[in-house]
């Protein structure tokens, strides 16, 4: 994703869906933050345009974090779940989005 335009079919398939925790849900309430994992090669830029893309919303800031996976036991053998990257997005006054599916 490292080209200067991004066709709209890339912008599709920066964001992999949104990441459901306790910690997500509070950010989404209190500062109008919505939190994704993204592919692990995605920069700002292309986040905020397939989110702006994506939910016809306007994006004030984004924000990312690289996260390790956790170390897992597999039986007797040691394993470790996939790294990913999330991208906390905040969008402008006024602006939501619903990540729920139901119609309005």
């Amino acid at each position: 994703m490292s080209q200067a335009k991004v066709s709209q079919e890339g912008l599709m398939n920066v964001l992999l869906g949104p990441h459901v925790s306790e910690k997500s849900a509070r950010v989404a309430e209190s500062s109008n933050q919505f939190v994704f994992r993204v592919r692990r090669d995605a920069k700002k830029p292309d986040i905020k345009a397939a989110v702006e893309l994506m939910f016809e919303v306007k994006v004030a800031d984004v924000n990312v974090v690289n996260v390790g996976g956790k170390q897992k036991r597999f039986g007797q053998r040691q394993g470790q779940r996939q790294d990913f990257k999330k991208a906390y997005v905040r969008l402008a006054p006024g602006q939501t989005i619903d990540l729920t599916g139901a119609e309005a």
